[in-house]
């Protein structure tokens, strides 16, 4: 029987050294004490923990990094970027400048709150460090303008919203961050459904490690993530993992910059690294897509991460996230000096260009026209149209669709306001004081795929607004009953509620909160005609996979 090799070790993502710029956000609630053999022991108060937390989930709701707000000036910069990419780019800085003013966050959907932790071998605390952290969530979501999300589930079959936002996902882990025993590291996270929902698993084999297979498989489900997470996305991949939750649980590290200082080549001693090549051609793959910032074009990705990681012979995982337009996080630390937490910007209107974009073609829809009249206006156009309306709006999404997927199964006939009205997937964040709206964002239109041809047949939902792209299935009913899909720029939120609503009321469901129908007002609110009533989907072609070439060669 062989023997084994000699016993090395490295930590299976050695993350590097620490760059990030901090600012400090408190000294009170912690201190150094003398322990035995004279070493020196970090303690942490509750309240430190609380006010670390709740001063993230501010920041990550209002503010983005530089290098992201960079990104985006980049796009309105790029010759080779395509109008509709600059005019994406252009709103989401927009929206970004609105945000920073620390009223309305930057999404309407304030996410699932998530924090990881590393806590080193001479920090104390009273062992509560995860009730801590969630009053800090608590604190965050219900005095800020942020929206309740989470749901909890009461029989297998009912829920309700917890009204508070929580639970939050928090892991802690006992080990020295950075090889510093006194230190308390953590990640802030929010995530959105968007982009949540836009994770990936696929279990592969050993056939997928050649440059042609692996260019071929990501070309196919890379177009599968579409735009209802908000491009442009910062992409992760990773291939391999020793189990299928390990490499997902990366993937959602990498795209959140937290991995970007891992090794560029690997070892014997097995640990996970970048692969700098690979990632330079799948950020070229994505530009050729043609989908570009969400309505054509080469921005489906501001930038790619790929990591490689170890994995058992007969197992070899692929892990794909993305972050979204709203890319929520941060990172802070609590050691001898203070709590800090990474600094964030808090003056993106220095990223907006001095002049204004060239204005694109424009459609004015009237709203306040009878719906035959707004689908006859539509029809003379082609997918892609750029479009700003201006009148009323249905709101509903998930809850308030099947309730009324409900009644005409009982016979009873489709509401008014669905015949009268274009509706809008979305659901707002808390108003604030003095504002129409809360942060008013689309939601994924995908979710309400399933009611489309229902609610035709019936006379509803014949003009429909929302994010992303949309099954054959609805693309078959607006040919069938004359409909329409128009896309919304998934992202801005923020200006969304300061620019373009003027009125919100509701109209039914008021005990369903967020996911009540509304009805809103609405001036030059921009969209654009993805699906229109000849069946023509502008998503169609750009999501079909094409012959790819090996990763170097172009």
């Amino acid at each position: 029987m062989s023997r084994g090799a000699a016993f090395t070790y490295s930590p299976l993502l050695p993350t590097g050294e620490d760059l990030t710029e901090y600012r400090l956000v408190t000294d009170e609630g912690v201190d150094v004490v003398e322990g035995p053999g004279g070493r020196r022991f970090l303690t942490v108060e509750p309240s430190a923990l609380t006010a670390l937390t709740a001063e993230a989930m501010h920041d990550i709701a209002h503010y983005l990094r530089p290098a992201h707000l960079t990104q985006l000036r980049a796009i309105i910069d790029d010759p080779k970027a395509s109008p509709n990419d600059r005019f994406v780019a252009m709103d989401l800085l927009r929206n970004a400048n609105i945000a920073a003013g620390g009223v309305l966050p930057m999404c309407q959907d304030t996410g699932t709150a998530i924090v990881m932790g590393k806590r080193g071998r001479h920090v104390l605390t009273d062992g509560a460090d995860e009730a801590a952290i969630a009053l800090g969530v608590y604190q965050a979501y219900t005095r800020l303008n942020l929206r309740y999300s989470q749901l909890a589930p009461l029989t297998m079959w009912d829920e309700r919203n917890t009204g508070t936002n929580l639970p939050a996902q928090i892991e802690l882990y006992a080990e020295d961050p950075g090889g510093h025993p006194d230190a308390y590291k953590f990640l802030f996270m929010a995530k959105g459904g968007g982009s949540a929902n836009k994770s990936y698993l696929y279990q592969e084999t050993k056939a997928l490690l050649n440059p042609q297979r692996m260019m071929q498989f990501l070309d196919e489900k890379l177009r599968l993530i579409g735009t209802s997470a908000c491009p442009p996305y910062h992409l992760a991949v990773v291939v391999g993992g020793t189990s299928g939750e390990h490499a997902l649980k990366t993937a959602k590290l990498a795209s959140a910059k937290y991995l970007d200082n891992l090794p560029t080549s690997g070892t014997m001693l097995a640990h996970g690294f970048r692969d700098l090549e690979l990632e330079a051609a799948v950020l070229e793959l994505t530009r050729d897509f043609g989908i570009g910032a969400q309505f054509g074009g080469r921005y489906f990705c501001h930038d790619v991460r790929v990591i490689r990681l170890p994995r058992h012979g007969a197992s070899c995982p692929v892990a794909i996230a993305v972050s979204c337009s709203a890319d929520r996080q941060a990172v802070a630390k609590i050691t001898p000096s203070g709590v800090w937490l990474e600094r964030l910007e808090t003056d993106p209107a220095r990223y907006l260009p001095e002049a204004e974009l060239d204005a694109s073609p424009v459609v004015n829809i009237d709203l306040n026209r009878p719906m035959s009249e707004i689908r006859t206006e539509l029809s003379k156009y082609p997918v892609k149209t750029r479009l700003s309306l201006t009148g009323p709006l249905v709101v509903a999404r998930d809850i308030a669709h099947a309730k009324i997927a409900e009644r005409l199964d009982a016979g009873e006939p489709m509401p008014q306001y669905m015949r009268d009205h274009a509706v809008y997937y979305a659901g707002p964040a808390k108003t604030p004081e003095g504002y129409a709206s809360g942060s008013f964002g689309p939601t994924t239109a995908g979710r309400m795929d399933s009611y489309v041809e229902k609610f035709q047949a019936s006379g509803g939902s014949m003009v429909m607004l929302a994010k992303g792209n949309r099954s054959q299935q609805v693309t078959d009913a607006c040919k069938t009953y004359g409909g329409f899909y128009l896309g919304s720029i998934g992202g801005p939120a923020a200006r969304l509620a300061q620019d373009c609503i003027r009125h919100v009321e509701v109209l039914e469901f008021p005990e369903l909160g967020m996911e009540a129908v509304w009805k809103i007002e609405v001036e030059d609110f921009p969209a654009f005609i993805v699906v229109d009533d000849k069946g023509e989907d502008f998503f169609a072609e750009v999501t079909k996979p094409k012959p790819v070439l090996t990763i170097g060669k172009r």
